[in-house]
């Protein structure tokens, strides 16, 4: 009795027409899973890898192939494949995220209970405000956010603070992929970038009605041990209780609580010692003497 001949998916590789949406692209990221985990405990060769995923080897080379130019795997010569940087990245940053909500959760809940507004804490995600964690407030305002959602960066008061340091060419590229989400409320561009400069200037940044009707946010960022904004903490409430000169004072307490929480991270506020510059010796004048 002959053995079956190993599957062949290379035509599941060659783009579907779905989008890689439908079951060919269902099995095409499920065999790309596979490779990755046969390569758990140390590198193999294109044909050990073959033989430990069942594959042929012009599939298994296909697919390792897509995983080393998305940086999921590495090619090393005589040494085979073996696990690649991104993965090192994603697991820094998934790490980086679960440990963000347990630090700053004690500040999170003081800063609402000092407020009594809604807290907010997120990270950039592709481009998106993930939030990780939510405090209601004790005023009786429903605040559509949960935790887990992806919000627009360019709208949330969170949003805007982890993009703070992005800088104007990226901030005009993420106000042109979201600009047609928001309709009305979406501040026109030159107004949305000089305000986006004067937030940058003063660390802080607010959302007046942009991503949700009849509510406003004050939010700040949170910096790790080398400066870099990893999160953002923010305050939301009702429009009518969030007034300019509330939000003004909000914005200290914000500041305040990300500043915190960016000291258990390492990060210090105060800027280096300036380098003191080496004067090069007087030299000494001998006065003449008559001789």
């Amino acid at each position: 009795m002959s053995s079956s001949p190993k599957p062949d998916v290379d035509s599941l590789l060659d783009g579907e027409p779905d989008g890689g949406r439908g079951p060919a692209g269902s099995q095409t990221l499920l065999r790309g899973l596979d490779v990755i985990e046969a390569l758990t405990d140390g590198p193999l060769t294109l044909a050990e890898l073959a033989d430990a995923l069942g594959l042929t080897r012009s599939t298994t080379h296909r697919l390792a192939a897509n995983l080393v130019e998305r940086r999921y795997l590495s090619l090393r010569p005589r040494e085979g494949y073996s696990l690649g940087p991104k993965l090192l990245e994603l697991g820094f940053r998934v790490q980086q995220q679960r440990e963000l909500v347990p630090v700053a959760r004690p500040h999170l809940e003081a800063l609402a209970a000092r407020t009594e507004n809604t807290v907010h804490l997120g990270v950039l995600d592709r481009d998106r405000a993930l939030y990780l964690d939510k405090i209601a407030g004790r005023r009786r305002i429903e605040i559509s956010s949960r935790i887990g959602d992806r919000q627009p960066v360019t709208s949330t008061g969170l949003g805007k603070a982890l993009i703070l340091e992005a800088g104007e060419a990226r901030w005009r590229d993420l106000y042109a992929s979201e600009a047609t989400t928001f309709g009305p409320r979406q501040a026109p561009l030159d107004l949305w970038l000089q305000r986006m400069r004067d937030y940058a200037a003063r660390g802080h940044a607010f959302d007046l009605e942009e991503n949700e009707d009849r509510i406003r946010c004050v939010a700040a960022p949170i910096r790790d041990v080398t400066g870099q904004i990893v999160g953002a903490v923010s305050i939301s409430g009702a429009a009518q209780y969030m007034i300019d000169a509330r939000m003004a004072a909000l914005a200290d307490d914000v500041k305040a609580a990300a500043r915190a929480i960016s000291q258990e991270f390492g990060w210090s506020a105060r800027p280096p010692r300036p380098r003191l510059s080496k004067r090069p010796a007087k030299r000494r004048e001998i006065p003449a003497t008559k001789g």
